[in-house]
């Protein structure tokens, strides 16, 4: 990205990147952006819409408060954001594709504020879906929820892992393996590594599959999916961890009193 200023602080390869004060109140309006772009896409998911159009909604609302999309043409990606449906787990490329009724949509935005980024994921159900699908829904937040209660400064990622495998597992879900959570800031993705599943494999991923845990990649290079087509939903946050705990920045209640206008 062009603009903005530099880090204060330049990490070493693979470290992570510590922000400072200045750095997180950037951070802090790209998440509020994120959270309220995630929150007209919900609102706009019903039955008709392309997932095109839902593109083009968010790139608006991120453009409108002086942000950038940070996802548009990162590592070539093609879209503003990421429409993500039923089976597909991450990535979804927006095109013409029409919801229906009784899908699943996982959106998956980063917005860019002065060179630092935040993002944010959620999953919503377009108009009423089944009961199978509401309480995927509804374990894959409070996994979020276990995991983000044990983010605070000087705690092993392992017991975040730990804390949402086990509410997964407990409850017939998997944890999709080929996929990883990340740092963000400077870059899109930065260290440490976040995984939700604990074993000695690296490649791990913040989002929940209803049946089996293997995916594939569709074609278009972008798009996973479950291997078994059962549902998947991805929920994201992006936090500040400080000792006390984990400040979340992409967190869509009561942020907003007002719609910001640009540069506020």
């Amino acid at each position: 990205m062009k603009g903005g200023r530099q880090s204060a602080q330049v990490p070493r390869k693979g470290a992570i990147a510590i922000k400072d004060e200045d750095e997180i109140a950037r951070m802090r309006r790209a998440g509020r952006i994120v959270a309220l772009t995630l929150e007209r896409l919900g609102k706009a998911a019903v039955p008709g819409v392309t997932t095109g159009e839902l593109d083009r909604i968010a790139e608006a609302a991120i453009r409108s408060f002086g942000a950038e999309p940070t996802f548009h043409n990162l590592y070539g990606y093609p879209a503003h954001i990421c429409v993500s449906v039923n089976d597909e787990v991450v990535h979804g490329i927006p095109g013409e594709r029409r919801l229906a009724p009784g899908d699943i949509v996982s959106f998956d935005v980063g917005a860019t504020v002065a060179d630092m980024m935040a993002d944010g994921a959620s999953t919503v159900g377009v108009g009423p879906i089944s009961a199978e699908a509401e309480r995927l829904l509804r374990v894959t937040q409070e996994a979020l929820t276990l995991g983000l209660a044990e983010a605070r400064a000087g705690q092993q990622v392992a017991r975040i892992s730990a804390a949402i495998q086990r509410h997964v597992e407990s409850r017939g879900y998997s944890v999709v393996r080929e996929l990883v959570g990340h740092g963000v800031g400077h870059a899109m993705h930065e260290a440490p590594q976040v995984p939700n599943f604990v074993d000695r494999d690296e490649r791990r991923s913040p989002v929940l599959n209803a049946g089996a845990w293997e995916v594939v990649k569709n074609q278009d290079g972008w798009t996973y999916r479950t291997k078994d087509g059962s549902l998947s939903a991805h929920f994201e946050h992006t936090v500040v961890v400080r000792a006390e705990g984990c400040e979340i920045l992409t967190a869509r209640e009561s942020l907003w009193t007002r719609e910001p206008r640009a540069g506020q």
